[in-house]
C-alpha cells in the first residue's frame, strides 16, 4: 500500500506540474483599484507589500545543475538518463568523502561496508557481491576507472561534484557499465590562490585532518593543486579476551594535480594520487543476539591497503570537433588477516595478499560544444589488468587437528578492447533522438593457479589443483536507443532501451576445470522517465521507471565452509522506479529527497551445491527500497543546520534468503556557526539513535552463522577554513 501511495503521489505531482508549467506572472492590479473607496495610504501600503513579495521571490535561487553525463556540459533537466548529481555545496554540507556518503544521498544505491577491507554496493539491485567477476558499475575518479571490492573502500577528499548514472552506460564511457556509472570529480587546479583545511575530532578518538592548496605557477597558463587527508580512530568493537579493539583505522590520502593550458584550444592535465591504510581487521561475530560491538577471540588481525594512480588527460578543441585522450595507471595492494573461528582457541585464521595493476587508454573524438541539432561521438577503449593472488587461504592454528597453512596462488591477465559511438539528432525543436553502439572484446587468462598446504611442523609442502593457461574469451555488440520530448520549458519525458553486459571470465578459486570458467551475463534495460521543473525553477521533480531482465546472471556459490569457490548462472528480473525532488523553499531553507524501489528476483535458479530451488527469491544485497531526505538551513545570522534521514528496505544476504536485515533508517545531523564565508565551526553526529543493523551475514558451515554490523553512533566537531 505504501508503494502504491507513493506512485499516486508521483502521478498527481506530475499532473500538477504539467498544469503549472508556464507560471503566470503576478499582475499589478493597483491600476484597477477604485481609489475612491480606499485611502491613498492604503494604496501605498499595498504597493509596498507587492514589491516586497516580488523581491523575496527573486531572492530565492533557481535550481540549475550542470552535468557532464553525455560528455558535454548540459542542464540536468535536459539529459535523458536517470541521474543523481551531488553538487559541491551539498558535498561540503553533508561532509561526503567516500562511497557510503554518496550512496546515502542517492536512491536505489546502497552500500554494505563493515570496513574499508571489503566494500560491497548495489545499484538498482545489481551488486558487486560476486567479487570473482567484473564489477557491474563503472567507478571513475578524475577519469581513472576503479574496481574490485577490496580496492574501492577509500577516502576521497576535495570532491567537487559527483554524478551517479543509473542503467547501462556503454556508448559514452570507456569502461562498460551494466548497472551504472559513479563519476567522481575532485576539485581542479585554479588560476587564483585557494586554500582550505578541515580539523575534526570525535568519539572513538576519531581524528580527521584535511587540507588543499591551489595556485597558478604561470598566470592563465599553468596551475597546480595539492590535497590530502589523514584519518585515524579506535575500533568500534572491543575484544574482551585481549582487552583490545578490533576494527581501528589509520591512513592517509594524497593527490597532486597539474593543469597546463598553452592556448584556448589545448588542455593538458596530469594527476597523481596515493593512499596508505593500516587498519584493524574487518569484524565478524556469531549471530547470537549478543552485544554487536563486543567479542572474545584470541587474534585481532589487520587490514593493509596501499594504492597509487597516475593519469594524463589531453583535450583539444576547435570549431569542428573536440578530441580527448585519457591514459591512466592504477596499482593496488592489499594484505589482511582475519579471525575465522571467532573463539579464544587458536583454530582458523583467514589470510590474503592480493595486488592489481590496471593500465587503460580512452580516446574520444566528438562534435564541438556549440553543436545543437546534431551531435556525435566516437571512442575507443583499451584496458590491461594483471591481478595477482600472492596468497589466499586459511591458517590452521595450534589448537586445530592439522596445524599449517592452506593457500591458493594465482595470476590472471585480463584485456578489454572496445570501440563505441553515439549520435543524437533533433528533427524538430522539442524532439531529440539518440542511438549508440559498442563493440567489446574481452580476454581473460588464468596463467597459473595452485593450492598448497604447508604443515606447521616443517613437513614437505603439498601441491594440488594446479592449472596453467586457462583462457576465456567473450565479445558482444551493445546497442542503445533513446527518445526525449520536451513538452515545454519545464516538462521533458524520455524513453530508452539499452543492452547490458558482464563479460565471461576465469575463476581463480575453482578447483577443477569445470569451475575455472564462467559464462557472460547479458541484460536489457527498458526505461521511461519524466523531468519536471516548477515554481519558476525553484523546484524540480525527476522520476524514472525501469525493467531489467537478465540472462545467465552470475551467482557466486559458497562451499560447505562458507567461502565462495563457484559461479553459477541464473535468470533474473528486475523492475523498479526512482523519484527525486529538490526544492529551494526559501532563501535559507532547501530540501532534497529521493525514493527508490527495486523488485529484484531470481526468476529461475536452482543452487547447484544444495539443490535448493530458490526461484522467486530476492537477489542478495538488493534492498527492495531506499529513501533519503535532507533539510538544510543556512541563515544570514551565520547559523547552519542540516538533518538527514537515510533509509533502507528489506535486504537479504544470500540467495536462499535465510539472512535478512529488516527496514531501518539512519539519522545524521550537522549544526554549525559560520563566522564568515571562510571560517566555520560545526558539530556533527551520525546514526544519532544508535541503530544496530547488519552489513553482511553468511553461514560458515560448522562454524555457524557469522555476521558483521554497521557503525554505531558517532559524533564530533569540525573547524573549517578556506580562502
Amino acid at each position: 500500500m505504501k508503494k502504491l501511495a507513493l506512485i499516486n503521489i508521483f502521478a498527481f505531482s506530475s499532473i500538477a506540474f504539467i498544469l503549472e508549467f508556464e507560471p503566470v506572472k503576478a499582475e499589478n492590479n493597483l491600476s484597477k483599484i477604485d481609489v475612491s473607496r480606499r485611502s491613498q495610504l492604503q494604496a501605498i501600503e499595498e504597493q509596498k507589500i507587492i514589491a516586497q513579495n516580488t523581491e523575496e521571490e527573486e531572492e530565492i535561487q533557481e535550481i540549475e545543475i550542470t552535468v557532464t553525463a553525455e560528455k558535454e556540459e548540459e542542464n540536468l533537466q535536459d539529459v535523458p538518463i536517470s541521474i543523481t548529481p551531488i553538487t559541491e555545496s551539498e558535498i561540503e554540507a553533508s561532509d561526503i568523502t567516500n562511497l557510503n556518503g554518496i550512496a546515502g544521498n542517492t536512491p536505489n544505491f546502497s552500500t554494505f561496508s563493515p570496513s574499508r577491507n571489503f566494500a560491497i554496493y548495489s545499484i538498482r539491485g545489481l551488486s558487486n557481491f560476486n567479487f570473482l567477476s567484473r564489477d557491474p558499475v563503472a567507478i571513475y575518479i578524475d577519469d581513472i576507472p576503479y574496481d574490485y571490492t577490496g580496492f574501492i573502500g577509500i577516502d576521497i577528499p576535495d570532491i567537487q561534484r559527483v554524478e551517479v548514472l543509473r542503467g547501462p552506460q556503454s556508448t559514452l564511457y570507456g569502461r562498460n557499465a551494466q548497472a551504472g556509472v559513479i563519476n567522481i570529480i575532485t576539485k581542479p587546479p585554479s588560476n587564483n590562490f585557494q586554500f582550505s583545511s578541515n580539523t575534526g575530532y570525535g568519539n572513538y578518538n576519531n581524528l580527521d585532518l584535511r587540507s588543499s592548496i591551489s595556485a597558478p605557477i604561470i598566470n592563465d597558463r599553468l596551475f597546480f593543486r595539492l590535497s590530502g587527508s589523514y584519518q585515524s580512530r579506535d575500533g568500534f568493537t572491543e575484544n574482551k579476551f585481549l582487552n583490545t579493539d578490533i576494527d581501528s583505522q589509520s591512513g592517509f590520502t594524497g593527490r597532486a594535480k597539474l593543469l597546463w593550458q598553452p592556448s584556448e584550444k589545448w588542455h593538458v592535465a596530469v594527476n597523481a594520487s596515493v593512499i596508505d591504510y593500516r587498519d584493524g581487521a574487518q569484524t565478524y561475530k556469531f549471530l547470537d543476539g549478543s552485544d554487536p560491538f563486543k567479542i572474545e577471540q584470541n587474534f585481532d588481525g589487520f587490514s593493509d591497503l596501499s594504492s597509487d594512480t597516475q593519469s594524463l588527460k589531453i583535450v583539444y578543441k576547435n570549431d569542428n570537433f573536440n578530441v580527448t585522450s585519457i591514459t591512466a595507471r592504477r596499482f593496488s595492494d592489499q594484505k589482511f588477516e582475519n579471525e575465522v573461528d571467532l573463539t579464544v582457541d587458536d583454530l582458523l585464521t583467514q589470510i590474503a595478499a592480493l595486488n592489481s595493476t590496471v593500465l587503460s587508454q580512452e580516446f574520444r573524438i566528438q562534435s564541438p560544444e556549440n553543436a545543437k541539432q546534431f551531435t556525435w561521438l566516437i571512442g575507443g577503449f583499451l584496458e590491461a589488468r594483471d591481478f595477482n593472488v600472492d596468497e589466499e587461504g586459511l591458517r590452521f592454528g595450534s589448537d586445530s587437528f592439522n596445524p599449517g597453512k592452506n593457500a591458493a596462488f594465482a595470476e590472471i591477465r585480463d584485456n578489454i578492447y572496445a570501440i563505441f559511438g553515439r549520435v543524437s539528432y533533433e528533427p524538430i525543436e522539442s524532439l531529440t533522438i539518440a542511438a549508440g553502439l559498442r563493440y567489446e572484446f574481452f580476454n581473460s587468462t588464468l596463467e597459473n593457479r595452485k593450492d598448497s598446504f604447508t604443515p606447521a611442523d616443517g613437513s614437505p609442502i603439498t601441491i594440488s589443483n594446479e592449472f596453467k593457461n586457462i583462457e576465456q574469451n567473450g565479445e558482444e555488440i551493445l546497442p542503445s536507443f533513446s527518445i526525449q520530448y520536451r513538452f515545454n520549458p519545464n516538462v521533458m519525458a524520455y524513453t530508452s532501451v539499452a543492452k547490458g553486459y558482464k563479460p565471461p571470465g576465469v575463476n581463480y578459486r575453482g578447483t577443477n576445470l569445470e569451475l575455472l570458467r564462467f559464462d557472460p551475463e547479458k541484460s536489457w534495460n527498458y526505461e521511461l522517465g519524466l523531468k519536471l521543473a516548477g515554481f519558476k525553477e525553484k523546484l524540480i521533480v525527476n522520476g524514472a521507471f525501469f525493467y531489467n531482465p537478465i540472462t545467465d546472471f552470475q551467482v557466486p556459490i559458497p562451499g560447505n565452509d562458507g567461502f565462495f569457490r563457484d559461479i553459477a548462472n541464473a535468470e533474473v528480473n528486475i523492475t523498479g522506479f526512482e523519484l527525486e525532488t529538490r526544492a529551494n523553499i526559501t532563501q535559507s531553507l532547501t530540501a532534497i529527497a529521493g525514493f527508490g524501489v527495486v523488485n529484484a528476483k531470481l526468476s529461475e535458479f536452482i543452487n547447484p551445491l544444495t539443490g535448493n530451488n530458490v526461484s522467486g527469491n530476492q537477489l542478495p544485497y538488493a534492498a527492495d527500497f531506499t529513501y533519503n531526505l535532507a533539510l538544510q538551513y543556512r541563515s544570514d545570522s551565520a547559523i547552519f543546520s542540516r538533518v538527514e534521514i537515510q533509509g533502507l528496505g528489506n535486504n537479504f544476504f544470500d540467495d536462499a534468503n535465510q539472512f535478512r536485515q529488516s527496514p531501518f533508517a539512519l539519522v545524521n545531523a550537522r549544526v554549525g556557526y559560520e563566522f564568515n564565508d571562510n571560517l566555520g565551526l560545526y558539530f556533527l553526529a551520525n546514526n544519532i539513535f544508535a541503530r544496530e543493523y547488519l552489513t553482511t551475514a553468511a553461514n560458515f558451515g560448522s562454524l555457524g552463522n557469522i555476521v558483521s554490523y554497521g557503525p554505531p553512533a558517532t559524533y564530533g566537531f569540525q573547524f573549517r577554513t578556506k580562502f
